[in-house]
């Protein structure tokens, strides 16, 4: 009966829109000793919700979360691949050709948040399950927002292995995924661990991080991360770290899109998570003078607003400054009267670097 319950799970779950789903037991993770000491390396950076002691000793043992787990759903939503995209990728390095006044979005954020669409998915597999059973079933569901280690639950579940550049990585389907997590009070067929590495040898992804940030242990150091700092980080980008951001304004793929994995795997459009034609490949110049009604508008269900827009504008501001531009001269000149100090600092500082870039020339 388990395995016929588990089956019908997992074929609804591909029916939602998940077609990687696995099951594994509610037993503490096995990176847990390594989570703890990155921790206390401060390799989170400025992001102190995954080191206070309810995330730490949650993270421990998901039974903390719900008492009456007996087993977890694994399931991976994919998002767009880049390179079925009509939008240009970055160079290894992140950088374009000098003059180039496009900026990157990370393709995770080219469809609409992903917490406003998969939850609703996650909850019409509740639904289906209780239905199954013909009873109510304690469950906890999360996608990227629960304390739990999500990486070590979904190789433990088969998914795939834990990669260098610390994705999850699928032979079939590479990494381009997001996973979310339903905790459930009923015993399900449990699902072997996917136990091989298929890194190899390869550090491509090690290579490519424009900021080293990719560490040898199979972490990574957020301090150093430009997903970290396009985002997550509210405050300044640090000055020796901006030339090295070159187009990229929200996010990053570089570490993904060098993955011999998802270079050759074979990809299709995702189901759930459609990309919005707006988002991939922003004009800099244009999005430097977005009002706060602008921002939000445009940007109105997108991942984006997680940055806010004194984050974005601060991120536009250092691309256009990379490029080194003069055509974006009085965008960023405006700039510098801009409603948010943190906009007007690193407008200033593109101004600098493009006017370096002159004298340069000069000498």
């Amino acid at each position: 009966m388990l395995a016929t319950l588990s089956q019908k799970i997992k074929a609804k779950a591909q029916e939602l829109g998940f077609p990687l789903v696995g099951i594994t037991t509610p037993d503490p993770p096995p990176h847990i000793p390594s989570y703890l000491d990155w921790l206390d390396a401060g390799r989170h950076a400025s992001m102190g919700y995954l080191a206070d002691e309810r995330a730490r000793t949650r993270r421990a043992d998901p039974r903390l979360i719900l008492p009456e787990c007996q087993s977890i759903l694994i399931l991976a939503a994919p998002y767009a691949d880049p390179r079925l995209a009509s939008v240009k990728l970055p160079s290894p390095d992140g950088r374009r050709a000098e003059n180039e006044r496009t900026g990157i979005i990370s393709s995770y954020a080219w469809s609409d948040d992903y917490h406003l669409i998969l939850p609703e998915k996650l909850k019409v597999l509740v639904t289906f399950i209780e239905e199954e059973i013909g009873a109510p079933v304690p469950n906890r569901w999360y996608t990227d927002t629960g304390p739990i280690l999500e990486r070590d639950l979904a190789q433990r579940a088969g998914l795939g292995w834990i990669g260098k550049n610390t994705c999850i990585i699928n032979p079939q389907r590479g990494s381009y995924f997001f996973l979310a997590e339903i905790l459930l009070g009923i015993p399900l067929d449990i699902d072997a661990p996917f136990t091989t590495d298929h890194c190899g040898t390869c550090t491509r992804c090690i290579d490519a991080c424009p900021t080293q940030a990719i560490l040898p242990n199979r972490t990574l150091d957020a301090n150093l991360c430009i997903s970290y700092l396009t985002i997550e980080n509210k405050g300044d980008i640090p000055e020796d770290l901006r030339s090295k951001l070159g187009d990229l304004v929200f996010g990053c793929d570089i570490c993904q899109s060098v993955c011999p994995w998802n270079r050759f795997t074979q990809q299709e459009e995702p189901v759930l998570l459609k990309t919005r034609q707006d988002v991939p490949s922003p004009n800099l110049i244009e999005e430097l003078s977005l009002t706060p009604q602008e921002f939000n508008k445009k940007f109105k269900n997108s991942p984006l607003k997680r940055a806010k827009r004194r984050g974005y504008l601060r991120n536009v501001a250092v691309a256009l400054g990379n490029a080194k531009d003069d055509s974006a001269v009085p965008a960023l000149e405006s700039a510098l009267n801009d409603i948010e100090p943190l906009v007007r600092e690193h407008a200033e500082w593109a101004l600098n670097e493009i006017k370096s870039k002159g004298e340069i020339c000069q000498s």
